[in-house]
C-alpha cells in the first residue's frame, strides 16, 4: 500500500475533455481543467487516507478509510457518496451522485496511471513521482 503513496505531476491526458463533458461539467471549467497540470499526492495515517489534488485554480482534499463511504465535493462542484477500496494493488474510487464514476489509480515504479470512467467515456491521465 504505501507504493502508492507519494506526489504525482501530471504529464498526459487522453480523454479528459469528452470525460468532464459527460459529467455536465461548463466549458469554463473545462477549459481550466484542460489547461491545469494537477499535483496528486496521496498519504496514509494511521488507518486514513488522505488524497490532496492541487491545481492553479482549484484544490481539494478528501480524506477516507478504505470500504467506507463518505461524502464527498468534486473538483466541479458536486456532491456525491463515495466508497474507495483497494483491488489489486489499485486504489478504486466509486463515486455515485447524479452520474457515477469510478477512478482507478495505479502505480507502477514513478508513474501513477489514472483512469477516470462515466457512462461509456474513460479517460486516462498519466503521472510522475515528483518528489
Amino acid at each position: 500500500m504505501t507504493e502508492l503513496c507519494g506526489k504525482y505531476k501530471l504529464v498526459s491526458s487522453e480523454n479528459f475533455d469528452e470525460f468532464m463533458k459527460a459529467m455536465g461539467v461548463n466549458i469554463v471549467m473545462r477549459k481550466a481543467g484542460l489547461m491545469s497540470k494537477p499535483v496528486v499526492e496521496i498519504k496514509k495515517e494511521g488507518d486514513e487516507f488522505i488524497l490532496k489534488t492541487t491545481t492553479t485554480f482549484k484544490n481539494s482534499e478528501i480524506k477516507f478509510k478504505l470500504d467506507e463511504e463518505f461524502e464527498e465535493t468534486r473538483m466541479d462542484g458536486s456532491n456525491c457518496k463515495t466508497v474507495v477500496t483497494l483491488e489489486d494493488g489499485k486504489l478504486v474510487q466509486r463515486q455515485k451522485g447524479d452520474k457515477e464514476v469510478t477512478i482507478i489509480r495505479e502505480v507502477e515504479g514513478d508513474q501513477m496511471k489514472t483512469i477516470c470512467k462515466v457512462d461509456d467515456i474513460v479517460s486516462t491521465r498519466i503521472y510522475t513521482r515528483c518528489e
